[in-house]
């Protein structure tokens, strides 16, 4: 399998494991207060991901994690956890799931400034309509425009930062070892909310604190998933494949959560993912070429 066919196959593995995850944790937030929720969340992913770093006869906690690279990482991917979270609370999960497609260009413009990677300007067009998509979702104006749709465009800008710092990881620092070292990021972020929202549950169901036992093993393949998808092949042929999640995201939420999107949402996300499968044609092509 090539470097380019392994990261598009892990990329398509962690979206919708992440998709799982958003929505069992959106389910446990209907009876566990937010920031209890997500702590437990945090800790339980943590957990296992240290257990399966020893399974595989590593550090859990390497010198690497004290690294200047690796704090940035996790200072980034903090805001993106703390603002998606508020984001999956109070905004609806296909709204949500929608404004998260605009991470792959986001990250391919980060991949052309800051690695080098050559983007044509036909991909450059792509990338500004896959935006005028996310303009089309967030409707700024007086009339139409809600505020808190700040909170999955705050946490889109922190993801994206954090897949481009996990490509400049060191490569000795296992997908375990960051994935124990980013659910700390996350009980952290937890404990945030949870001191804002100091509430303790009241009459919570054995389903929702499942949920979080769910969300948790969702969570851990994904986290894994992204940092292999991330470290294989050219970041923008492997970034685009990101584009799975919205389709599971708008499933689940339609069958779950009984969301209904309307057309100008569905008509931004269309924008957005036909853009990011034009950069991946174009890329490839580009590589039959050569």
């Amino acid at each position: 399998m090539s470097p380019n066919a392994r990261g598009a196959l892990f990329m398509v593995l962690s979206m919708c494991a992440f998709a799982g995850e958003d929505a069992f944790l959106k389910f446990a937030f209907q009876d566990v207060p937010r920031g209890m929720a997500f702590t437990l969340f945090g800790l339980i992913a943590m957990t296992i991901c240290a257990i399966l770093s020893l399974r595989a006869g590593e550090a859990v906690f390497p010198k690497s994690f004290l690294s200047r690279g690796l704090l940035i990482r996790s200072g980034i991917e903090l805001i993106g956890r703390l603002f998606y979270t508020l984001s999956i609370a109070f905004v609806s999960l296909s709204l949500t799931s929608v404004i998260l497609q605009a991470t792959p260009l986001v990250v391919t413009l980060g991949a052309a400034l800051l690695f080098a990677e050559k983007v044509g300007p036909r991909r450059w067009i792509a990338m500004l309509i896959g935006f005028a998509g996310v303009i089309l979702i967030l409707r700024p104006t007086p009339e139409m425009f809600d505020p808190l749709v700040i909170f999955p465009v705050i946490g889109m800008l922190g993801f994206a930062g954090r897949d481009l710092a996990t490509r400049a990881s060191p490569p000795h620092v296992s997908g375990r070892q960051l994935g124990t070292l980013g659910f700390i990021v996350v009980t952290v972020a937890g404990l945030v909310i949870w001191a804002f929202d100091p509430r303790l549950p009241q009459g919570a169901s054995a389903a929702a604190w499942g949920a979080i036992v769910v969300a948790a093993l969702f969570g851990t393949v994904a986290y894994n998933a992204l940092t292999t998808a991330m470290r294989s092949g050219e970041i923008g042929v492997v970034a685009p494949f990101r584009y799975s999640r919205l389709l599971v995201a708008l499933v689940i939420a339609y069958l779950a959560f009984g969301e209904r999107p309307d057309a100008i949402t569905l008509l931004g996300g269309a924008l957005i993912v036909a853009t990011g499968l034009y950069t991946l044609l174009r890329t490839g092509r580009r590589a039959q070429a050569v």
